[in-house]
Order: C-alpha cells, then structure tokens, then sequence
C-alpha cells in the first residue's frame, strides 16, 4: 500500500527531527526537536507561514517530509507577491525512486495555492545532483547558480 502524504502532527516530532537531523546532519537531532515544537505549534517560523508534510506508511513509520512556508521574494520568481518555498525535502534512500517524493511536492504545491501562491521556489547545493536531477523531473526550471560566502567579524 502507498504511503500517506499528510500535515505533521506533535506526535509525529521524534521521527521527524530523525528525518530532519538525516537531511540536515549540522544540527542535532535534540535541536531539530526543539525546532519543530514550535513548527508543528504555530506552523510558522518566525512571522511567515511554514508547515511539515510527512510521508507514512502503513505501520506509523515516516519515510520522508518535505517542509514548505511562504518568502516574500525568491530568485527567478515575480516579485509582486509571496512565493511558496521548498524548504527542506527528504525521503528515506531506500523508499526513493517510488513516487514519495512527488507526492510530497504536490502536496506542497497544493498548500502554496491556498495561500494565494502562483509560483513555487527551492534550491538545491551545486553538488547534490539527485536533488537537481529530482527537481528537474517535476518540472522545477534552474534559475541561477550561486556560491555564497562568510567571514566571522
């Protein structure tokens, strides 16, 4: 049976920070639920809307989430208006390549029209090719390239 594609819930928080802790190895998997106690509270971050959307099997198990919100401004997208953003979007290796992903995007997209979005933006590092190559496949267009840098003051 396919897995279900629905909004993150408070008891949903430990298996997902896993999954976020899995995309986002920098920070620990305790600060990832700290961070999602007021997600999943308020489903926002800071003052913008941004939710959690997870995929479940069967049994409960989470095997991906994708966490969208709105920005007022992405690259490549019409500055008139808020844009829906793909902030983070992870399936568990062995359950990709099974539409999960998909499911998870067009959920996603679906939330972003509700919010009155016409476009939908993310990113992805210069190096991580499955996820450029993903994108691409769900008819995401690349925009530009960047190389960002930090000095500590």
């Amino acid at each position: 049976m396919s897995p279900v594609v629905r909004l993150a819930r408070e008891g949903d928080r430990e298996q997902l920070a896993g999954l976020r802790a899995a995309l986002w190895p920098e920070s620990s998997t305790e600060d990832h639920v700290k961070e999602l106690l007021g997600i999943l509270e308020r489903k926002t971050f800071g003052t913008m809307p941004l939710i959690e959307l997870v995929a479940e099997e069967r049994s409960g198990r989470l095997i991906g989430f994708l966490e969208v919100g709105l920005r007022s401004h992405a690259d490549g997208c019409e500055p008139a208006h808020a844009v829906g953003y793909v902030e983070g979007w992870y399936v568990v290796e062995s359950h990709r390549k099974q539409g999960i992903g998909r499911k998870l995007l067009a959920a996603a997209e679906d939330w972003a029209r509700t919010q009155g979005c016409v476009e939908m933006a993310s990113d992805a590092l210069v190096g991580n090719d499955v996820s450029q190559r993903a994108h691409e496949a769900l008819g995401y267009a690349e925009v530009d390239r960047c190389v960002r840098y930090r000095k500590t003051l």
